[in-house]
């Protein structure tokens, strides 16, 4: 039942890849164009040729066997990190909340929404024009 399933998703998804271009639209003929001509993959021959020289078989060992020295030497780095990883995790999220809590928060953070739309209003009516002057 489940292979059924999939099946009928899959053939579902493969509409999607093969679109239908709307023929009422004006640019109907253009996008169907360049459909067309980009339907195919690019060939290796499409890619152009390096003109470097492939390295030889012994530079190529060398620069492996760098690697494996250097992956070497940090893998040493890394076991000598004093990880601080607890075996407790509620005690090592209470660690990590109590160190956020401890740094104050800024005033504006803390403001809440009806504080900022209040500042928005008050802003908005010391904005508002005077009224016209009275020229006679």
């Amino acid at each position: 039942m489940s292979a059924i399933a999939m099946g009928g998703g899959l053939t579902a998804c493969a509409a999607a890849f093969d679109p239908v271009t709307d023929t009422a639209s004006p640019v109907a003929p253009r996008v169907q164009a360049l459909v067309d001509a980009n339907r195919r993959y690019p060939d290796w021959a499409d890619f152009p040729r390096s003109t470097e020289p492939l390295p030889e078989p012994g530079a190529i060992a060398a620069e492996v066997s760098t690697l494996r020295v250097t992956g070497g030497a940090l893998a040493g780095e890394v076991s000598r990190i004093d990880w601080q990883i607890t075996d407790a995790p509620a005690d090592f999220a209470a660690g990590v909340q109590a160190r956020i809590d401890s740094v104050p928060v800024a005033p504006v953070t803390a403001e809440t929404l009806a504080e900022i739309e209040d500042f928005v209003r008050r802003t908005r009516e010391r904005g508002r024009a005077p009224p016209p002057v009275d020229r006679r």
